[in-house]
């Protein structure tokens, strides 16, 4: 008996011990707002709801698509013996292939290995990785991003421990670039500051500067010292010519920058779940390029040790097989080609209904994202009234818009810009 209560006791003791929380102090983090959007789109069992949330390319079905030269490169693998001690020179020929997409397939510097680079976690995985390399070899810079830009760059940075600052670039009454304002920060940032910079489709206002005002940001960042950080994660889907939305990193390549940039084929190659991507550093020596590539290896050996080998195997073997490579690019130029067929009748539709405002933005803005200029109110409307789901800054992702929808959503966007709630 005696032995029982003793038992009880100490089972009451250790419970009581135990129950101590570690995490209560652990508040709910805020939503992030592209997952929102999913979530109300899910949680919606009406049949004609839209999703224009996330910015994955989906066809004319409002399907997600596997690429053909994907199906055939998946082909190739499963027909090869394939050996874990071989992903390392896998996850090379990735990291060849892809700069060769930015720097240019001649690229001296590219041949002459100029440049330190690692295969990372997608497009995000590349930027903290940069993050965390800006943050060890200058903890004290700061990190100038666009207004806006993507949300999680702000999460990236913020986590890496590296100061945020802004730059002006979208102009609101426009809807265009604001490059007056933007020139005019980029002049007054401290010397040898660090710049994100979208090279193309810029995410989320699909505004992009001229060629003649890249090459002028080149100029006055050559005056300035700064260093440009590209994060090119919709290369292909501004112009449906992968060379051609490259343009930008060309510039600043001529007038001898050394530059950084992050590369994703999430959307380019239709393989969001993959998490394929590169960080590069342009660097002044090959002796450089080997110190920084080892230091950004430590980095990413801490983080995620290495990344999975599947999707490194599948764009290194399009990129690498001259007709997977060709075939790749005329499906992204198809992709980028419904994407604007979408925005010339969806502004053609808006219009035929009688709007009196100006829509020239839908098909002035590039890639797959249209910054509609809708009020946060304007987009709850199209939610609650008309079951059409994106984010509340207005930002539509055009590749949820299909011939069967598009109808429907010129009458929403009229209806919500005309009509008083």
């Amino acid at each position: 008996m005696w032995r029982q209560l003793i038992g009880r006791r100490c089972m009451s003791s250790s419970s009581s011990i135990h129950a101590v929380g570690w995490w209560d102090h652990v508040k709910p983090a805020p939503k992030d707002a592209i997952l929102c959007v999913s979530e109300a789109f899910l949680a919606d069992t009406t049949s004609n709801k839209i999703n224009l949330g996330v910015g994955a390319y989906r066809d004319d079905e409002g399907k997600p698509v596997i690429l053909q030269c994907v199906r055939d490169a998946e082909a190739i693998i499963s027909d090869t013996e394939f050996l874990e001690s071989h992903s390392n020179a896998v996850g090379l020929q990735l990291v060849e292939e892809s700069v060769k997409l930015v720097y240019g397939e001649d690229s001296i510097l590219a041949k002459e290995g100029m440049f330190a680079g690692v295969q990372a976690l997608s497009g995000t995985g590349a930027c903290r990785l940069f993050a965390e390399f800006q943050r060890r070899f200058y903890p004290q810079s700061r990190i100038f991003l666009p207004i806006p830009t993507w949300s999680n760059h702000h999460d990236i940075w913020r986590d890496a421990q590296i100061q945020k600052a802004h730059y002006r670039y979208y102009q609101p009454d426009s809807k265009g670039l604001d490059f007056a304002a933007l020139m005019d920060d980029v002049k007054n940032a401290p010397d040898r500051s660090f710049f994100l910079l979208h090279p193309c489709a810029h995410n989320p206002t699909g505004v992009d500067p001229t060629e003649e005002q890249w090459r002028e940001i080149s100029y006055q960042f050559k005056v300035k010292n700064h260093f440009p950080f590209f994060d090119i994660a919709y290369q292909g889907f501004a112009s449906g010519d992968v060379d051609r939305d490259a343009k930008a990193i060309q510039i600043f390549l001529e007038d001898d920058h050394l530059i950084g940039c992050a590369q994703s084929f999430a959307k380019n190659m239709g393989l969001y779940g993959h998490r394929v991507g590169c960080l590069s550093v342009l660097c002044s020596s090959t002796k450089q390029a080997n110190a920084v590539r080892s230091q950004m290896q430590q980095i990413a050996r801490a983080l995620y040790s290495s990344v999975p080998v599947h999707g490194l195997l599948l764009v290194s073997t399009v990129l690498s097989n001259p007709s997977l490579k060709s075939l790749w690019l005329k499906e992204v130029k198809g992709m980028a080609s419904r994407i604007m067929m979408m925005r010339a009748s969806l502004r053609e539709s808006i219009k035929n209904l009688g709007s009196t405002l100006n829509w020239e933005h839908l098909t002035n803005q590039v890639g797959m994202f249209f910054y509609s200029g809708l009020s946060p109110e304007q987009v709850d409307r199209l939610g609650i009234e008309f079951h059409i789901y994106m984010t509340r800054d207005g930002r539509m992702s055009m590749a949820g818009v299909t011939t069967k929808n598009l109808e429907y959503l010129a009458n929403a966007i009229h209806k919500v810009t005309t009509e008083a709630a």
